[in-house]
C-alpha cells in the first residue's frame, strides 16, 4: 500500500503554518506528497494547476475564503475530493460548506488520529470508485418521477432540473437504487461516506435533510425518501400505475 501511497499528492490550503506543517508532517509519514498553501488565492491556483487526490481547505483564509475556493473549483467542474478545516462551530457554517461541494469537514481543534482517518477512507473511497468504473458500468435510474444519470451526474424531479453536490448525488442514487431497502445512518456513512465513525450520524442526517429540500413536494412530508423510526431511511418504492 506504500507504494501506492506515493503516488497519491494532497494539498493542504492553511494560512495557520504550525497547523499546516503539522498536517503535512503526519501526511508525510504516511508516504503522502503534500503541497502546502497559505492563502485562498495561492490554493486556488495551485488546485487548478495540480492534480491532487484530496484538498484540505481551511474555511478562514487571507484573500480568498475556504468557501469561495470551494465553489470556483465545483463551478469549474473539478471533483477534487474537499475536506473542510473549520473553527466556526455552527451548524451554518458547516452546512455552507457542504452545499458548495464540500465532501467532509472537521472542526478546529481536531485530533490528528481522526484527521488521518478521514483521509484514508476518502482517498479509498475515491479509489474503489475510479476501480469499479471499467467493469461496471452505473445504471440509469427512473423511479417516482425522479430521474437519475449517473454517467451525467444529472438529476430531476418531475422533469425540473435539481442541483445537487457531489455527495447529495451519491446519497440519491444509492437510495434510489435499493427501493424500499432500509439503511441505518452507519451504514449509509460506510458505503457513501466511506468511514463509520459513532457521532457523525448527524452527517448523514443533514445532507437527507438539504435533499428533501430539494426533491420533495413537501419537505415536512417528503414521499422519496422516507424515515423508518428506530432504524434509519428507505427509498420509496415504486407506485405501480393503475390500468
Amino acid at each position: 500500500m506504500g507504494c501506492l501511497r506515493m503516488s497519491h499528492r494532497i494539498l493542504v490550503i492553511e494560512d495557520n503554518h504550525d497547523i499546516a506543517h503539522l498536517v503535512q508532517l503526519h501526511l508525510q509519514d504516511l508516504s503522502y506528497r503534500v503541497d502546502l498553501a497559505v492563502d485562498g488565492h495561492r490554493g486556488l491556483a495551485r488546485a487548478r494547476s495540480g492534480e491532487y487526490a484530496l484538498i484540505i481547505l481551511d474555511l478562514m483564509l487571507p484573500g480568498l475564503d475556504g468557501l469561495e475556493v470551494c465553489r470556483q473549483l465545483r463551478a469549474a467542474s473539478d471533483l477534487t475530493p474537499v475536506l473542510m478545516l473549520t473553527a466556526k462551530s455552527t451548524e451554518l457554517d458547516r452546512v455552507l460548506g457542504l452545499e458548495l461541494g464540500a465532501d467532509d469537514y472537521l472542526t478546529k481543534p481536531f485530533s490528528i488520529m481522526e484527521l488521518l482517518a478521514r483521509v484514508k477512507a476518502i482517498i479509498r473511497r475515491t479509489e474503489q470508485a475510479q476501480a469499479s468504473r471499467p467493469e461496471m458500468q452505473p445504471t440509469p435510474v427512473e423511479i417516482n418521477g425522479l430521474s437519475i444519470d449517473p454517467a451525467r451526474r444529472q438529476a430531476s424531479v418531475d422533469g425540473r432540473s435539481v442541483e445537487l453536490t457531489a455527495r447529495e448525488f451519491d446519497l440519491l442514487y444509492y437510495f434510489a437504487s435499493h427501493p424500499g431497502r432500509v439503511f441505518s445512518r452507519e451504514h449509509l456513512l460506510n458505503r457513501v461516506w466511506g468511514y463509520g465513525h459513532d457521532g457523525y450520524e448527524h452527517t448523514v442526517n443533514s445532507h437527507i435533510n438539504r435533499l428533501r429540500k430539494k426533491i420533495e413536494q413537501d419537505p415536512a412530508q417528503p414521499g422519496h425518501i422516507l424515515t423508518v423510526w428506530g432504524v434509519g431511511y428507505k427509498f420509496s418504492e415504486p407506485v405501480k400505475s393503475r390500468v
